[in-house]
């Protein structure tokens, strides 16, 4: 499972002209699933976004997590995450999870990050959506499940 994670001031997803998902300040988290993703991914996945310390403190250093900042989250499905564009110029998505298993473990990763207290918002998976998001910094970081980097 790969994810790039940004600290936004807001962002929004709009999908056929209608939000479906918006949020303040916090993490606007694009979600790639790949084809040997299972449970434990999602999990490592989320308690790694949660935990996070990207957010300043009081001397302005990046000491909090999302949590801690007040923030939210708006999560994305984003099977191009799984690009692999090593070779020529056209990227493969070869090692990107078909939908239905992708959705599962979609989901599992947003429940976990719920169950952790934060208020997740979502786009429409499989939708083709409009993303709009206020970057922070920029902070942009990348997480992959599997410790690729």
């Amino acid at each position: 499972m790969r994810a790039v994670v940004q600290r936004v001031r807001q962002a929004g997803v709009t999908v056929d002209g209608q939000t479906v998902g918006r949020i303040e300040a916090g993490l606007l988290v694009y979600l790639g699933v790949a084809q040997d993703d299972a449970g434990d991914d999602a999990a490592f996945m989320a308690e790694k976004v949660a935990g996070l310390r990207i957010f300043p403190d009081a001397e302005d250093r990046m000491n909090l997590d999302v949590s801690q900042a007040g923030g939210q989250v708006l999560v994305v499905s984003a099977f191009t995450v799984q690009a692999d564009a090593r070779k020529g110029r056209r990227p493969t998505f070869e090692t990107a999870a078909q939908p239905e298993p992708a959705r599962v473990l979609y989901e599992l990763f947003c429940a976990a990050l719920a169950g952790r207290g934060l208020t997740v918002e979502r786009g429409t998976f499989r939708a083709m959506m409009e993303v709009h998001s206020v970057n922070a910094g920029p902070v942009c970081i990348l997480l992959d499940s599997k410790k690729v980097f």
